[in-house]
């Protein structure tokens, strides 16, 4: 073995530039979580809305940065990262449902309820992501 890519082994797929998913996935998610908590610390009482919105924005270029990084490579395992990309977003789909539901049961309302809502879509379209990125990855292209 010569490299963290699997690079000289028999069958394994060459070593070839990839986009850092690896990295910019977990600070998108770190960044929404860090507004999550920003708003929490404020309960009961309303936050001010500026910082979880930065926070927010960073999560989302950090997220669709590395989604078109990773669509301008040409030679990657594209059906196993739909794949697991498919059901990966299912289960986090129902997961993102139930959290929304428990915003709303709750009595989120109004600015905070969209505000929650967009933080919840952030999170729940990088974790399919990274999961399906780390998967194809070390498949050989075409598969």
């Amino acid at each position: 073995m010569t490299g963290p890519r699997g690079a000289g082994r028999a069958g394994a797929p060459a070593a070839r530039p990839l986009p850092p998913l690896g990295v910019l996935c977990p600070a998108s998610i770190a960044s929404v979580i860090g507004g999550g908590i920003y708003l929490a610390a404020h309960l009961p009482r309303q936050a001010p809305f500026a910082p979880a919105v930065a926070l927010l924005a960073v999560a989302a270029a950090l997220l669709l940065g590395g989604l078109a990084a990773l669509l301008r490579v040409r030679e990657f395992a594209w059906r196993t990262f739909r794949m697991v990309t498919g059901w990966a977003a299912l289960a986090y789909l129902a997961v993102g449902g139930m959290l929304e539901f428990v915003f709303v049961l709750d009595g989120t309302r109004g600015a905070m309820l969209v505000l929650v809502t967009l933080m919840l879509i952030v999170f729940v379209a990088n974790i399919p992501l990274l999961l399906a990125f780390t998967v194809a990855r070390y498949q050989p292209p075409g598969r």
